[in-house]
């Protein structure tokens, strides 16, 4: 009896702690109501140059939903994305560059949307300790990956003089090479599976659609020794022709010689 006494004291505890924490969120609407839209404005971008970001959250939230057609509004919403950003919430990141961009479609500024929104798909992907330590993306799911790749892709189609444009680029090269290892990785898993129909079929894939990507050669290898595990001579000897022709004297070559 006393220790059910003292569990429901203990849930009565909890319980009023956590109705007390949810009294405690204040209203976006309701926050920061005595000062002007410029008032929070400006405090909002002293907490950001501050590296005060759960603050700057706040006030840049409060403007948003109190003056939300206010005169700096629309670089509120810029910083907002920014704020999440640098406290790792890359999931409202992303949301908050996805209305920037559909609220302000021909803003001097969408290309930084477009780009942040890029940076928050590809940080998705990865959790804290993968952030910290190195990790390779190819045996991860990525469709966060495929997303920032058509983000940044957006920039350099959409925007080539943007200041964005280059660094938008140089993601773009590394998520493609990410890609076409993440298909490599998948044909030489069908390969040691012996499903070499699947195998030569997955590296096809990679030279098709990743030309001049450091997963190639490796994807010709797979190419020619899954041919020559079905008895397709003619298609064996294609894929190693074009494997010689462009890596010669490699150790490719010699891998794919191998019995």
């Amino acid at each position: 009896m006393k220790l059910m006494k003292y569990l429901s004291v203990t849930v009565m505890v909890l319980s009023f702690a956590l109705l007390n924490a949810c009294s405690s969120v204040t209203d976006p609407a309701e926050t920061y109501k005595n000062e002007t839209a410029q008032q929070i404005f400006q405090r909002g971008e002293t907490a950001l140059r501050d590296h005060g970001y759960q603050e700057a959250i706040k006030r840049f939230e409060a403007l948003e939903v109190q003056y939300p057609f206010g005169r700096d509004t629309e670089i509120a919403q810029l910083h907002l994305i920014y704020a999440y950003y640098m406290t790792s919430d890359y999931a409202l990141a992303e949301a908050a560059a996805d209305r920037f961009i559909h609220a302000h479609p021909t803003s001097l500024h969408v290309d930084y949307a477009y780009f942040m929104r890029g940076q928050a798909n590809y940080f998705q992907n990865m959790g804290v300790f993968e952030r910290v330590f190195a990790v390779d993306l190819a045996t991860r799911d990525l469709a966060q990956i495929k997303k920032s790749y058509a983000d940044f892709a957006q920039v350099v189609k959409l925007f080539p003089n943007s200041r964005y444009a280059p660094a938008a680029h140089q993601y773009m090269i590394y998520l493609r090479n990410t890609l076409a290892d993440h298909e490599l990785e998948v044909a030489q898993y069908y390969f040691n599976m012996k499903a070499y129909v699947a195998a030569a079929n997955r590296a096809s894939l990679v030279i098709r659609h990743y030309q001049g990507a450091p997963a190639i050669p490796k994807a010709l290898v797979i190419m020619v020794r899954s041919y020559r595990a079905l008895h397709l001579k003619q298609n064996e000897t294609e894929a190693l022709t074009v494997l010689q022709y462009n890596y010669p004297n490699s150790n490719y070559v010699a891998e794919a010689l191998e019995l």
